[in-house]
């Protein structure tokens, strides 16, 4: 008899639980409080170029093997850097666009669609092109500026977590913004 009232109870507690409709959740991710943006001229620096950068970030020289004019704008607060190196050009503009387009076509693999955006300032003579890569990369933008002649300035963006575009779409687009900054307000000083 137990075992009877055991089995009915089960098979009504079974069907009574399949009545409700289940709702996925999605994942939540924290809040990121973002800085307000301000921005000064990066110009104290014995480099070959000057523009506006962010007070959230901080310049750190970088080291490479020859090269002098090689800068990391790091955010601490973001986990977030901006890789900057230079170049003069000395007759090789095509091997240096071609190595930065082939860098950035490099995430491919990952990427779900790179967008191109093409920068003009004659005033100041400088010209680039912005790079958004979408989906999990590890750069979500890079630029390339160059004066056609002297100069050549590469940038890339890494922010230092696993790349999921979700959870760090909110900083990408706020450190575009300083990005653009920087394009907009950069200049040669040489």
């Amino acid at each position: 008899m137990q075992k009877a009232f055991l089995y009915i109870f089960l098979i009504i507690l079974f069907l009574a639980g399949c009545t409700g409709n289940y709702t996925p959740r999605p994942y939540g991710y924290f809040r990121i409080e973002l800085p307000e943006p301000h921005y000064r001229s990066v110009d104290t620096l014995q480099l070959p170029y000057s523009f506006e950068q962010s007070d959230a970030a901080k310049i750190i020289a970088r080291s490479a093997e020859g090269e002098k004019y090689w800068i990391d704008l790091v955010y601490p607060e973001l986990n977030a850097s901006i890789h900057c190196s230079y170049k003069a050009i000395r007759g090789n503009l095509f091997e240096l666009s071609e190595d930065a387009r082939k860098y950035v076509y490099k995430h491919t693999v990952k990427a779900d669609g790179i967008g191109e955006t093409v920068f003009e300032n004659p005033e100041k003579n400088v010209y680039g092109i912005l790079y958004d890569l979408k989906g999990n990369t590890a750069s979500s933008l890079q630029f390339v500026l160059t004066d056609s002649t002297k100069h050549f300035f590469r940038a890339a963006l890494y922010i230092d977590n696993v790349p999921n575009k979700d959870s760090i779409a909110p900083v990408i687009e706020y450190l575009r913004k300083d990005v653009v900054q920087i394009m907009e307000t950069f200049e040669w000083k040489r």
